[in-house]
């Protein structure tokens, strides 16, 4: 098992914007992954509560590493979220589960606790398998573009 989560996290440590927030994969399995965010000040909104933005961000990468981890390559195709209540304590957790995989299109369901066992959020994703293999048509960022956006 540990070899399976080495290899998922050095697969994944490319995202740097899930690396830079501090998201860290704690368990992967078959279209099934756990991530961890651990909460700092640079996590809260002006109201002092955890920022939407990090709770998505931890799903929005969790969701990525299920439905890519020895996969063919996905997208979000479509994405809602529930925001439940405010986050107790100073460690987030989000799990990822497959609902459907069809040829084309997956859908995942992503559950966010805090590290009370506190529902935080409930969000769903809609995949696209873009085709190819690992990664096909991904860009390493804006600097390989020459787009500063990285858009394509």
């Amino acid at each position: 098992m540990e070899d399976i989560l080495a290899e998922a996290r050095e697969e994944f440590a490319g995202d740097r914007f899930a690396m830079g927030t501090g998201v860290r994969i704690e368990e992967v399995g078959d279209r099934y992954a756990k991530c961890s965010l651990q909460l700092t000040s640079r996590h809260l909104n002006a109201a002092g509560q955890t920022m939407g933005g990090a709770i998505f961000t931890l799903a929005d990468f969790t969701f990525a590493v299920a439905a890519n981890f020895r996969q063919p390559h996905a997208v979000t195709l479509e994405s809602g979220i529930r925001y439940l209540t405010s986050p107790k304590g100073e460690t987030l957790f989000a799990e990822s589960r497959l609902i459907k995989d069809g040829k084309r299109v997956c859908f995942f369901t992503v559950d966010v606790t805090d590290e009370l066992g506190t529902a935080v959020a409930s969000v769903t994703f809609t995949g696209f398998r873009a085709g190819g293999g690992k990664w096909a048509g991904h860009r390493a960022g804006p600097e390989k573009s020459g787009n500063p956006a990285g858009c394509s």
